[in-house]
Order: structure tokens, then C-alpha cells, then sequence
């Protein structure tokens, strides 16, 4: 039988409710011979078996849960295997066809495998273990990803992941390397990605649906694409028959690699320009009245909750600008994936640099993460990226 943990009278409801995670706080004794990563049982008060978790002693959080229920069951690697199997089902079943080859797999929460995330780029698997935990089944993960057809895997975790939670699996690659570009297709466009000199996973497949969603409204505009990255919405807005597009980002490397990108879809497109400046700035200083459409989407300003009141300052400034230099009747495609800024904390913001600025402003979108992206009902704090889609008047 695995180390208990017993929570206090009453604090037992979120667990019931199947929230995964438990606070320090509602602990009434923490589990005996348990260490970081550890699976452990979770009770209530009177010994009732509620679920099974990772264990964190010295974390705020200090279980995640991956399995609810009153019955005792053998967590072995087939328990694992079945749930990466799932989440792949439901890929297979709502997203992966010949016109898109690049997702998310496995994402945390949402697949009831709290600490992991796998995105696969084609032929490769890009993984982040971000808890201890995760160790316990690392290679039954390989196997599965080998066993669907993934030919590539590459360790791709935090250092402070690493650091904080004692993360021992080797970064780099876990099965033959692939050192080159990697070509993915989404919704028909094509994109190079690189999992070793990428941000995150190597491309943020999260803005899958809402590039989709700028492409429509892109026809004979201008087109500002504000920390742009590698150019995923400047493709979009090309493909949307764009008047002209500007992607801005301050490295170098991205920008290289948006022009890239364009080139690689649209060969003769004449008028995509790149500018590698701090985006602040960019947005401070361009002209009144040039762009048609905005798209600011920004890395996340808030990384912990110590950090949203500066963030929530970041969000403000970069849509204030947004709202005084897009044309009148232009639209500003707006987003956060900060997950300490819930949706309403955003919404209050964006409306706070609108009635800063003076102008009419109407949602006409509110815009979230795709089907590979998945929401625990249970688990709201699984939804991190917000969006909106605003008319300014």
C-alpha cells in the first residue's frame, strides 16, 4: 500500500469534486516514508480512499492528483501506457489528419498526467517533465511514443524544474537525434520548427484555432503581428490575402525564422517585413493609423502570482497602444497565456487601457486554447491562454 495522506475534516469536497491539486493547508498529516515524486494515497478525515497523486512536501501544492476514486488499484505501466493512449485517441479522433501533423499530446491536467507535457512536431515528440513525479513512468512514455509511431524524442525541461523539483532524466535527446529544422503542417500551411533553440516546446501550437480565425479576417489588410516569434500569425494573415504584413519580435533568430516561414508558404508574397525591436517600443513609436489588425500576443508577463501586478501593468501599456494607433474601425486580436491572469483578471485590464485611451470597443471574440489544448472541468486553472478579438470604433 503506497504512503497516506489524510486531509482535514471538510477539506475533502475539491477532491471529491476531482480538482487535482491539494494545498499545504488542507493537510492534516502528511504521509509517512514519502518523499518528492512519491505516489501516495489520499483520505479523508475518516480513511476513506478519495485518490492518488504525486507527492511535494515542501511545495505549496502538495499532491497532484492523476486518478479519483474509493477503490485501491495497482498502478503499474500499464496503467500509465492506457492513460497516454487516451489522450492520443482523442487527438486521432478530433484533430490529426493529412492537413495538420503538429500537436499536443499529452498536456498536463488535462490528461489527468499532471507534470508532463508532450507535443509532437511529425515524425519527433517534444517532452517537459515539470514534476518529479513523472520520473516513475518516464519510460513507459518513451515506449508509447515509440509504439505510436514517433521516430524522435527530445527532453526539453526548465532548469528551475530541474532545480526545484530534483528532475534526474537526462535533457537533450532519448532516442536517435534529429538535428535538423523539423516541417509540420497546420491547417494546410507549412512551418519549421526547431525543438532544441525553440522557446518552450518549440512552437506554440496553443494559437493553433485563433490564427485560423485571423486568417478570415485578414483580406487586403495591414496586418501588425506584435511578438511574433517564428511568424505563425504573419502565415496566417498572408494566407488571408493580407495587404501587407509586419511581424515584430526583439530576437533576431525569430525573426529570421518568421521570414522563413513566409517564404516557405508564399514564395512571391512582396510585402512581409520583419523588425527585430522591443516590442514595447515598436508598439510606442509606429505610426497612428496604419494597421488595420493588430495581433498582440505577448510571452506570459506573469510567471508566478507574486508576479501579476506588474504583468497586469505589461498587459495594460501593450493594449493601450494597441487601442490609439489601430485604425478606426480596426480590430486588435489580444491575448494572455500567463496562467496566474484568469480570464476576468485580463478582460478587466484590456477594458481598463480602452476607457484609458477613449475609444469604443466591442468584444466580438473571446478566444481560448484548441481541442490538443484540454480544459479539466474540474481543474479550471487549466485554462490559461485567454484571447479577445475587439472592434475599435
Amino acid at each position: 500500500m503506497y504512503p497516506t495522506l489524510v486531509l482535514k475534516s471538510g477539506r475533502e469536497r475539491s477532491i471529491l469534486n476531482q480538482h487535482a491539486w491539494i494545498y499545504s493547508g488542507a493537510v492534516k498529516e502528511l504521509p509517512e516514508n514519502a518523499d518528492l515524486g512519491d505516489i501516495i494515497r489520499v483520505t479523508d478525515n475518516k480513511n476513506n480512499l478519495l485518490a492518488y497523486g504525486f507527492y511535494a512536501p515542501k511545495n505549496q501544492i502538495v499532491a497532484r492528483l492523476f486518478y479519483f476514486g474509493s477503490q485501491e488499484i495497482e498502478i503499474n505501466n500499464a496503467f500509465w501506457r492506457d492513460k497516454i493512449l487516451k489522450a492520443y485517441d482523442l487527438r486521432k479522433k478530433y484533430l490529426i489528419n493529412s492537413h495538420t501533423n503538429a500537436y499536443r499530446l499529452l498536456h498536463a491536467e488535462g490528461d489527468s498526467l499532471p507534470g508532463l507535457i508532450v507535443d509532437v512536431y511529425d515524425h519527433t515528440a517534444s517532452v517537459q517533465v515539470l514534476h518529479k513525479g513523472v520520473e516513475l513512468f518516464y519510460q513507459v512514455l518513451i515506449d508509447t511514443l515509440l509504439e505510436i509511431g514517433i521516430k524522435h524524442i527530445y527532453l526539453k525541461t526548465k532548469d528551475n524544474s530541474r532545480r526545484l523539483e530534483q528532475i534526474n532524466v537526462p535533457q537533450g535527446w532519448a532516442t536517435e537525434p534529429y538535428t535538423e529544422d523539423i516541417l509540420i503542417t497546420e491547417n494546410g500551411l507549412k512551418f519549421w520548427v526547431n525543438v532544441e533553440k525553440g522557446q518552450k516546446t518549440g512552437f506554440f501550437l496553443d494559437q493553433r484555432e485563433n490564427r485560423d480565425l485571423l486568417k478570415k479576417y485578414s483580406k487586403d489588410k495591414v496586418v501588425l503581428n506584435a511578438f511574433g516569434y517564428t511568424g505563425g500569425f504573419s502565415v496566417y494573415a498572408v494566407a488571408g490575402e493580407a495587404k501587407e504584413v509586419v511581424s515584430a519580435d526583439i530576437s533576431k533568430d525569430a525573426s529570421e525564422m518568421a521570414e522563413k516561414n513566409v517564404r516557405l508558404n508564399f514564395s512571391e508574397y512582396p510585402n512581409h517585413q520583419t523588425v527585430t525591436e522591443d516590442c514595447f517600443a515598436y508598439l510606442k513609436n509606429m505610426p497612428d493609423n496604419y494597421f488595420d489588425i493588430l495581433v498582440l500576443d505577448p510571452p506570459a508577463f506573469a510567471k508566478t502570482a507574486q508576479n501579476v501586478p506588474n504583468a497586469s501593468r505589461g498587459y495594460k501599456e501593450i493594449n493601450m497602444w494597441g487601442f490609439k494607433k489601430v485604425k478606426k474601425g480596426g480590430l486588435v486580436f489580444t491575448f494572455s497565456c500567463s496562467g496566474s491572469v484568469d480570464r476576468d483578471l485580463f478582460r478587466k485590464i484590456v477594458f481598463g487601457a480602452a476607457a484609458d485611451v477613449g475609444r469604443n470597443v466591442r468584444i466580438i471574440h473571446q478566444l481560448t486554447q484548441p481541442t490538443d489544448h484540454p480544459i479539466n472541468i474540474y481543474h479550471p486553472e487549466g485554462e490559461y491562454l485567454k484571447g479577445l478579438v475587439l472592434y475599435v470604433e
